[in-house]
């Protein structure tokens, strides 16, 4: 007899998230020293590819962990966990101390909890969540990790995309998470394999394999927005629209990102011919352009100037677009990090003051 459906569910996504991991490790060489397992790359030094998985010790990462645990070897990967104790409720470091027990149990190894100071910037759980990626990209690059496992659902991707439609975010925003990211030369750092999993899926394979799992009560806690949604909004829209609603999210999330990355590239192979011989923006050729490649072109120029991407709001590219399309004499427009946007001689000069 096979495994439970959704324990098989759960493999088969990390069996596919861990090929893909493969995949991109084209340039590590094939042979093997003598008694090592022979499927899967190595590393320069000759040892199997590392692959991390976040846990949080709730239900959608302990899924994740057990799914991992289970695949790796089978491909000659090291499987290993990280948790981060982000300190901000009493006890949160035995927490974390009994994450590491779950993960070890599981044969993971390295599996390390890593402490981090929460910050205020862009509210609680900005703050969180930067400092959450921060100590993850901090351990693996210490840990020469090929890639980091992150238990996000369909349902969580269903929660962005309403999350980004509420705020009045663009296409980008409206196409969620992307199933592989990364910052600068981590592009392929992050894998979500659970995008097309629903979060009751990766509970109860949980339930079925005797995992242990720790309901964390910040998802309950009305004070948060996305608490809110998950536990008020989501299941009005589904009372008032009828199932389904969380597929049709996340189905519009691809959609929306397949539209965006197209955009993006459009937006990539225009910004050099709106350039003049000294690299300036000319805003007459700016104007010709396409709104939504037009503002791609200003956004990637202003975070190039130095605006840091994550703090940058359709707004504030808004503001600058009337700087060619509803010219005035307006002034310089101050932009995050110090940035200004300023129009002079038919040009847009951005810089930071």
């Amino acid at each position: 007899m096979g495994p439970h459906p959704a324990v098989a569910a759960i493999r088969l996504a990390v069996r596919r998230a861990l090929h893909d991991v493969l995949t991109d490790l084209t340039d590590f060489p094939r042979t093997r020293p003598a008694g090592t397992p022979s499927a899967g790359p190595r590393t320069p030094a000759g040892t199997l590819p590392l692959v991390l998985v976040a846990c949080s010790g709730g239900a959608d990462s302990m899924a994740l962990a057990s799914a991992l645990a289970f695949e790796a070897p089978k491909l000659g990967i090291r499987a290993g966990g990280i948790t981060v104790d982000h300190g901000l409720q009493p006890g949160s470091d035995l927490r974390a101390a009994e994450v590491v027990i779950r993960m070890t149990a599981l044969g993971l190894d390295p599996v390390e909890s890593v402490a981090v100071r929460v910050g205020r910037d862009g509210g609680p759980e900005a703050a969180a969540r930067d400092a959450r990626y921060g100590a993850l990209d901090e351990a693996a690059d210490r840990l020469g990790a090929s890639a980091v496992l992150l238990g996000h659902t369909r349902d969580d991707q269903a929660e962005t995309v309403l999350l980004g439609l509420a705020r009045g975010s663009g296409i980008r925003s409206l196409s969620g998470m992307a199933e592989v990211s990364g910052g600068p030369g981590r592009s392929h750092r992050y894998r979500r394999p659970f995008l097309q999993v629903d979060r009751q899926t990766a509970r109860k394979a949980c339930m079925v394999q005797s995992l242990p799992v720790w309901d964390d009560p910040h998802n309950m806690d009305p004070a948060y927005t996305r608490s809110r949604l998950r536990h008020e909004g989501l299941p009005a829209l589904e009372k008032a629209l009828g199932k389904g609603v969380v597929e049709a999210l996340a189905r519009t999330a691809q959609l929306s990102r397949d539209d965006a990355d197209a955009l993006d590239a459009w937006a990539a192979e225009a910004e050099t011919g709106v350039r003049d011989e000294d690299g300036r923006l000319e805003c007459a050729k700016l104007y010709a352009l396409p709104p939504a490649v037009r503002r791609r072109v200003l956004r990637r120029a202003v975070v190039a100037a130095g605006s840091p991407a994550g703090s940058l709001f359709a707004r504030h590219i808004e503001e600058v677009d009337r700087l060619i399309t509803g010219w005035r004499g307006q002034g310089a427009i101050n932009l995050p990090g110090r940035v200004e946007a300023q129009r002079q001689g038919g040009r847009l000069v951005i810089r930071q003051g």
